[in-house]
């Protein structure tokens, strides 16, 4: 019985030296298969790997079409962190709101913010396009879900002067452009060219707040194309 027992508890404490093992793969009863994280108790059926985006190697039909994809390539890895900054402040700004009862420090919160923008950011502003300006506002409505004109309606007193004085009056673009991937070829080629940007770490990605399914859209266009022809 004593050597039996001496037996059993050898095995038994193999079989935990095993588990406590970085990534080791341990056979349940069910034959079902587990791993064991170094670092981690939790008992796992499956690793959770971040999301792989396989994109296909760009092919364009014409010059005209590759000149058009690269124009609109440098324009948008330009103004996106922009867009993103946007999204972030406007988070920030209505967390920060939603902490406050006083009218009055609402509105000094607020107009601080807007002084941090434009000083920080008025003079870069200033030297982009009018396209640019333009594919910023569209980028604007991808990350917040709102236009910049309702932006500037909803936070007039913190906005206004920033979008409306050193973006629309400057480049005389609308405020009111929305993004439209599933519809508007051009919006979608931005969509491609942030996605493959997102994957090559040229731009820090950032969820979109509209709803949309980027491999959905490749395939509605080149089905669009194949129809064309």
């Amino acid at each position: 019985m004593l050597k039996s027992f001496v037996y059993t508890a050898i095995v038994l404490l193999w079989g935990i030296q095993v588990m406590s093992q970085e990534k080791e793969i341990v056979p349940d009863t069910l034959q079902k298969q587990y791993v064991i994280l170094e670092g981690d108790s939790v008992v796992r059926e499956a690793i959770d790997l971040e999301e792989v985006m396989v994109f296909s190697r760009l092919k364009f039909d014409s010059r005209e079409e590759r000149a058009l994809y690269y124009w609109l390539r440098r324009k948008t890895l330009k103004v996106f962190p922009y867009a993103k900054l946007a999204s972030e402040r406007l988070t920030e700004l209505n967390e920060r709101l939603g902490m406050i009862d006083s009218k009055s420090k609402r509105r000094w919160y607020t107009k601080r913010v807007q002084k941090y923008i434009e000083e920080e950011f008025t003079d870069e502003l200033k030297k982009l396009t009018r396209t640019e300006g333009q594919i910023l506002v569209k980028l604007i409505h991808r990350q917040t879900g709102a236009t910049a004109f309702d932006l500037v309606k909803e936070l007039r007193n913190g906005w206004r002067a920033f979008w409306y004085n050193n973006t629309a009056r400057m480049f005389k673009i609308s405020l009111k452009e929305e993004y439209h991937p599933e519809s508007v070829h051009e919006d979608y080629l931005i969509e491609d060219i942030l996605q493959r940007a997102f994957a090559d770490g040229l731009l820090e990605k950032q969820r979109s707040a509209l709803d949309f399914d980027y491999m959905e859209l490749t395939n509605h266009w080149k089905d669009g194309k194949k129809n064309e022809k």
